[in-house]
């Protein structure tokens, strides 16, 4: 009888997730549902060994390079977040399948060590077995593809719930047959059109939403004492700027707060109003108004946050900057938005911001390195998302070094962006809503993994954003009365329905399709959606942010400034 190499592999694979199936063991107890997870654990990992006895070589590779995959996917994930793959985040992941490649980039030394795991796999599954060990028979042959199918059903019933500590290769696939499912049986309908009428008269004034990236509340000034120059809290010559303060955003991930942004989601309907209703281009046009996109994180015309084609045709203007170094795109966005002010046309702008994602060792010069110590520089400059993190492992010290070069991003990416854009750009006619689309866990309370934001488990940083309205004379809407009301209560729900008064729709319609906006009632609590992807008749989880407890950065990260 030959060693049995195979089983050895997929066994050895098996023990390379051993934490999380003690977790999962420790979680159920002496009980029922013990028996129930062994059971469901001893079939997976039965399905995987029937895999691996395929006598065809063409289907038994075959399911080596799709379990291998899956499994790489998910413990790549697992290993850089330090959490569980949930439904709600593998969606949120699919979403963001263009960023893959930046990915590989960006955590290269832990996703190797998640390829060390798969190829245990690989292995076990491809290596051709013995013909006393092997099977042809159909049946044999499909057994993988309905473990798949009965990891998929219970989870459908179980709303998403329940892959945790399970084989791991089975999740990610598990995940994307509910997940083609969904999409198959959607019932939403279809995109309606701008049903409120055109104002009347026409705006004559530039609206523009500018969203930044990753940038956290906490770390600038406009929120906290201690925090970085924003160029927002001094007065500026020939205008007003309005502060919100702590403000909410819709989620703690960049999809869901900017297609919310662009589509009005409510708290209460944010699935169907987003699946189903019209984005604000369309609701800029009918109002007379140009329309603008100025994303400076993409290049070659690449769309993210599930913009699409057929969205983008309601943009009369799609700026990017290919041939702009990453440091200064933002720059070159500040100095494209002051162009467009000064044209003596209406229009409605959006502006991407590279803003302060991760890498943040080369978003600034060197003259702005001004929180020290630091992360080592001079390796992503051309990187706009991702960058390895080749030697960051999480500690203590790695973290200090990360929220120093953070502070020298926010110094340029914010600060020096608003003073070029107050030097260059005529505001009289114009009104400015400034936000970001998350924040961040800098890890100021420690914990583990390397992931910034994204978490199912957040802490409250990771939904607190700056909310700031910058406008010329004359005044649109009531924003001192806003402010008096909604500072350190506001949230990305109120933006929408504020971009369609700016517009001139009527109030009171806009506030029964869209919610109040920021001159109205503020939200009853400052919360932030943990569950954005709530599918599977599961309902969203709401994190309340307390301003009294936000964590302050940490004032003995720097030595000097």
């Amino acid at each position: 009888m030959k060693f049995p190499v195979k089983e050895l592999l997929i066994a050895l694979y098996l023990l390379a997730d051993h934490r999380a199936i003690g977790e999962r063991l420790e979680s159920l107890g002496l009980a029922l549902p013990l028996l129930i997870y062994l059971g469901l654990f001893g079939l997976l990992t039965f399905c995987l060994w029937l895999a691996a006895a395929v006598r065809n070589r063409w289907i038994r590779w075959a399911y080596a390079l799709l379990f291998a995959g899956a499994a790489f996917f998910l413990h790549s994930f697992e290993l850089i977040a330090g959490e569980h793959l949930t439904y709600d985040v593998f969606i949120s992941l699919v979403h963001s399948a263009g960023f893959a490649d930046d990915a590989v980039e960006q955590h290269l030394a832990i996703m190797l060590q998640a390829a060390g795991m798969s190829l245990l796999l690989l292995a076990g599954i491809a290596i051709k077995p013995p013909r006393a060990r092997s099977f042809a028979h159909p049946a044999a042959a499909a057994a993988p593809l309905v473990g798949i199918a009965i990891l998929a059903s219970i989870l459908f019933a179980r709303g998403g719930d329940g892959a945790r500590g399970l084989p791991g290769a089975f999740t990610p696939l598990a995940y994307a047959a509910i997940l083609s499912h969904e999409a198959s049986s959607a019932g939403t309908g279809p995109r309606q059109d701008v049903a409120l009428p055109a104002p009347q008269p026409k705006p004559l004034r530039d609206i523009v939403l500018i969203v930044d990236e990753s940038v956290a509340g906490n770390y600038l000034d406009l929120i906290s004492p201690s925090g970085v120059r924003s160029g927002l809290k001094e007065a500026r010559p020939r205008v007003a700027i309005h502060n919100f303060g702590a403000a909410a955003a819709v989620t703690n991930c960049s999809i869901g707060s900017n297609l919310t942004l662009r589509y009005g989601g409510t708290r209460e309907d944010y699935l169907r109003i987003n699946a189903t209703m019209p984005s604000i281009w369309r609701y800029a046009r009918k109002a007379g108004l140009r329309t603008v996109y100025i994303d400076a994180q993409r290049t070659g015309g690449a769309l993210q946050n599930m913009m699409d084609r057929k969205e983008l045709r309601d943009v009369d203007r799609f700026i990017q900057f290919d041939d702009v170094p990453v440091r200064d795109r933002d720059m070159v966005a500040a100095d494209a938005l002051a162009s467009l002010l000064g044209d003596r046309t209406a229009d409605f702008v959006i502006v991407n911001k590279v803003g302060a994602h991760f890498p943040v060792h080369d978003k600034y010069p060197d003259a702005f390195a001004r929180y020290q110590p630091a992360l080592p520089r001079g390796r992503y400059g051309e990187v706009a998302d991702t960058g390895s993190r080749s030697g960051f492992d999480g500690g203590p010290e790695d973290w200090r070094r990360y929220r120093n070069a953070y502070r020298n991003t926010l110094l340029w990416n914010v600060g020096a962006f608003f003073d070029r854009l107050f030097a260059r750009a005529d505001l009289e006619r114009a009104t400015l809503i400034y936000t970001s689309d998350h924040g961040q866990d800098l890890h100021e309370r420690g914990g583990a993994g390397v992931a910034t934001h994204c978490a199912s488990e957040p802490v409250p940083e990771e939904g607190l954003v700056p909310l700031v309205v910058i406008e010329g004379a004359p005044a649109t809407l009531d924003w001192r009365r806003g402010v008096a009301a909604g500072r350190d209560q506001a949230s990305h729900y109120a933006i929408f329905p504020t971009l369609l008064a700016l517009m001139g729709y009527p109030e009171a319609k806009v506030r029964s399709l869209y919610g109040a906006s920021l001159v109205g009632a503020p939200a009853p609590a400052l919360s932030f959606n943990t569950r954005f992807n709530a599918r599977l008749g599961r309902k969203p989880v709401w994190k309340t942010i307390d301003p009294a407890r936000i964590v302050p950065p940490p004032p003995q990260d720097f030595a000097n400034r």
